[in-house]
């Protein structure tokens, strides 16, 4: 017969203000980083990888070993290790035990850009595909597997890095212990607010004006002005958008995302063709979003949760005002928790 035990993550103000004012030394002992360039599937490209743990962890298990990814525009080390008010959400989990891990698929971030990125966008056809990109994580999960000397961990995934999470997991059973999909990904009722209509090229130019302006899309008008904290938004784009220096050159700045995620939405969530089949995960699967999510309503992870039939354990949380980009909101101490108790369960 098998308990679980309940470890609940420590008391976050509602508002962020303790999350964000207290630094990470005095929450947590201390998080020692590490930097990798991984070698992706095909030859010629490398993917960023952080790690982030305590610096005494010295042995390594399958549900205290977690690796994030990214959604359809922005890398995910600027999201995931971003030191709001003193404290990233990487060092937030690293400091409950964790071995944390993040991870840029090609054409994001610090990894390798298509050679086609250097080329006008017209010139090829949308870049890094849902295919290609499960194959990236495929990747970095093996190299993580592989050096802490473990069959599984677990795997969190953002926007539309649920849906690469999902595949992988449907696809590969027994490498994942735990699932967290983070505003997830469903069959659309509309246009992905990423799609920017028309005929797609290989990428897409995002302006840190146009990323201002949908941080606001779906939040009621008295509750804008509180949303995110006075200067994350500008820390935020301002270490994002340093990381495309090429697109940096552009007047106004542009960061390049690869449109292969606005073909895949196109092609899967908006024809009502799942790009996975939820029915084979196996792994423990909590959909976790905000509800004045724009990019991923409410409506999506509530069709998706009756489709984990084989997911014990599962749950669906919804919390309260929140947007798609909650975790660089005054409420993101609601979300890291959250995913932090789901994370902390374990079997007696």
């Amino acid at each position: 017969m098998q308990r679980r035990a309940m470890l609940a993550a420590p008391a976050l103000a509602a508002g962020g203000a303790t999350l964000a004012s207290l630094p990470a030394a005095a929450q947590a002992p201390r998080i020692v980083s590490e930097e990798f360039m991984v070698p992706a599937r095909d030859s010629g490209i490398e993917l960023f990888v952080r790690n982030k743990r305590p610096e005494t962890m010295t042995s390594f298990t399958p549900g205290r070993t977690l690796l994030m990814v990214h959604g359809a525009t922005y890398p995910a080390h600027t999201a995931f290790d971003l030191p709001l008010g003193g404290l990233s959400w990487m060092d937030y989990i690293a400091g409950r035990g964790f071995d944390v891990w993040c991870m840029d698929i090609r054409g994001y971030g610090r990894s390798t850009r298509p050679a086609e990125m250097a080329q006008p966008p017209e010139a090829n056809p949308p870049l890094v595909r849902g295919e290609t990109a499960v194959q990236d994580i495929a990747a970095v999960s093996e190299f993580v597997r592989q050096r802490r000397s473990i069959p599984r961990c677990v795997h969190l995934g953002y926007s539309w890095g649920t849906a690469l999470m999902g595949r992988f997991a449907a696809d590969n059973q027994g490498a994942v212990e735990r699932l967290v999909l983070y505003a997830p990904v469903w069959l659309r009722q509309g246009a992905s607010l990423t799609d920017p209509g028309g005929d797609l090229g290989a990428y897409r130019f995002v302006t840190q004006e146009a990323a201002r302006a949908r941080r606001g899309a779906g939040v009621p008008e008295a509750a804008r002005g509180n949303l995110v904290p006075a200067g994350w938004f500008e820390h935020w784009a301002g270490v994002t958008w340093a990381t495309d220096p090429e697109g940096l050159r552009r007047s106004p700045p542009a960061l390049r995302a690869p449109n292969g995620s606005v073909a895949d939405s196109r092609e899967y969530w908006r024809a009502g063709r799942p790009f996975y089949d939820p029915a084979k995960i196996t792994a423990p699967t909590l959909l976790v979003l905000g509800e004045w999510d724009q990019d991923t309503p409410p409506y999506m992870a509530q069709t998706l949760f009756p489709l984990l039939t084989a997911s014990p354990g599962k749950r669906l949380v919804l919390l309260g005002e929140g947007t798609h980009g909650m975790w660089m909101e005054r409420n993101r101490g609601a979300l890291f928790q959250a995913v932090q108790v789901f994370l902390e369960e374990a079997a007696a």
